[in-house]
């Protein structure tokens, strides 16, 4: 088949600032990029090439051009096994992937057929909180739990630790039953992160991902043996593509779960690799966004909900945005939920 491709460029604006330790957060850009066959121009897919700033493999200034080579040579690149072509842009690539499977599937924003996009079965996330100060984060806290989060994940290593203890100390005292999980997105020194891991360990955390920077292997794995708290990796995983090398990160490190955000990781085949690696050593894991669109959260959660993994996912990040794209997805008493009659907005107009 002879395709055809273009993209555009939407930047998303947060309604909050998103503040974590490597700074904060006011926008940040995603393309989306649309597939279609000459014979059937009407049907198209549409997947989303989403970065984080600092953080994402492809935050990088020719990203765009990249894009638009790619979308230049569609079929090439199609006929060429795209995932290996683009390697080193792990964005372009989930991409390209999700744009790929929507246009298989019809087209319909509904990649994988399950309970979830029948509206039949929901998705159990996490209510997210971003850094600030005491009453910022309070204010947050106490709106996921009146809308009916019992699962919290708040990001620290920012902030003067002292600070932070008191914070979750409060958060504990006055949400008892609420289930904690940490995110240092690599902020605490090395030569304390153990010693904070075992003052937080009163507060009965559920884990703590990355709390010292990726690429300090021997660091983590010492912290992963001798910590209280079950450790996650994340930024940990960005980079890693060759199925050999990443079984020797696992084997090395050994942490309790690993982190899955298939936007950093190079889309859904990357992202099936770890979780076999990781469930063939008993090590847990969970997905969450990178902070897409609609269009990317729901490829993500599609995907997500036919692994059938209890663990509550970090996937209730679509209303972060002023300007998200309107689509089915809807979070209600702290689940995930797709309402197959609720419309997509109309595509046409972010094309």
């Amino acid at each position: 088949m002879t395709m055809q491709a273009k993209f555009r460029k939407h930047t998303l604006q947060f309604i909050i600032p998103g503040g974590t330790s490597r700074g904060v957060l006011q926008k940040k850009d995603s393309w989306f990029i649309q597939l279609w066959e000459d014979a059937n121009p009407l049907v198209s897919g549409v997947g989303e090439c989403s970065i984080i700033p600092k953080l994402s493999v492809d935050d990088v200034p020719e990203l765009e051009t990249k894009i638009a080579e790619s979308v230049s040579n569609i079929n090439q690149l199609m006929n060429n096994a795209f995932h290996a072509d683009l390697q080193v842009y792990p964005a372009l690539r989930f991409a390209l992937e999700t744009a790929l499977l929507d246009l298989q599937t019809g087209g319909r924003k509904q990649l994988f057929l399950s309970e979830f996009t029948q509206g039949k079965a929901s998705i159990p996330i996490n209510g997210l909180l971003w850094m600030g100060n005491f009453d910022f984060m309070w204010h947050q806290a106490e709106k996921k739990f009146k809308e009916g989060f019992s699962v919290l994940k708040m990001k620290v290593g920012a902030l003067d630790f002292d600070e932070e203890i008191y914070f979750i100390s409060q958060l504990r005292k006055c949400f008892p039953g609420i289930e904690l999980r940490l995110d240092a997105n690599g902020g605490f020194p090395l030569d304390e992160a153990l010693e904070r891991l075992y003052a937080l360990n009163q507060f009965h955390i559920h884990s703590i991902e990355q709390p010292i920077k990726a690429q300090n292997a021997g660091k983590m794995a010492e912290l992963c043996k001798k910590s209280p708290i079950a450790i996650a990796l994340d930024e940990e995983l960005i980079g890693i593509y060759e199925k050999k090398s990443k079984e020797q990160l696992l084997k090395d490190i050994k942490p309790q779960y690993i982190i899955l955000k298939p936007s950093l990781l190079g889309g859904f085949r990357a992202s099936d690799e770890w979780i076999f690696l990781s469930e063939k050593m008993n090590i847990g894991w969970w997905a969450t966004s990178a902070l897409e669109s609609n269009i990317g959260l729901n490829a993500i959660a599609q995907w997500a909900f036919t692994k059938n993994n209890p663990l509550p996912q970090g996937l209730g990040t679509g209303s972060l945005y002023e300007n998200n794209i309107a689509s089915p997805l809807v979070v209600k008493n702290g689940c995930l939920h797709f309402k197959p009659n609720k419309p997509w907005a109309d595509l046409v107009e972010c094309m």
